[in-house]
């Protein structure tokens, strides 16, 4: 339930919070806010990873016994982290940087990229969600 959770979150920022910002609110100040939730995102983004790592590899260990836990779950979970630091760790501070005249490359690729990187984010999570469901169905049945 957490990873749909997690992908709710995800098309909210990206489907509700952003546009609403800058419909609504001047270019800049639109800009802060979007970059305020995208950074609680990140953050939120990080943890329920984390958490979910460690579900997921408890979960295989258990189903293994011993041996390898590295799973599909496990490399869609690895996957969202790199989103995420790639992302908003290392894009957003040169987002900034182009913002303010500096760097080789410019906003909107820069601004492209991390789009890009959210866009992969989402899509991982909600083929993780739809594995899960799978997975906890199966075991149901």
């Amino acid at each position: 339930m957490l990873a749909g959770l997690w992908a709710g979150v995800l098309l909210c920022v990206v489907a509700i919070a952003a546009p609403s910002a800058f419909a609504t609110l001047a270019p800049a100040d639109a800009g802060r806010f979007v970059g305020r939730v995208f950074a609680q995102e990140a953050y939120l983004s990080l943890g329920v990873a984390v958490v979910l790592l460690l579900v997921e590899r408890q979960r295989s260990q258990a189903a293994s016994g011993t041996g390898s836990v590295f799973s599909a779950n496990i490399l869609l979970l690895l996957g969202t982290l790199f989103c995420t630091v790639g992302g908003y760790f290392a894009v957003q501070p040169m987002m900034e940087a182009a913002q303010a005249g500096q760097g080789a490359v410019s906003f909107g690729a820069l601004h492209a990229v991390s789009g890009g990187l959210f866009v992969l984010k989402g899509l991982l999570v909600l083929a993780l969600a739809w594995r899960l469901t799978r997975l906890r169905t199966a075991a149901t049945s």
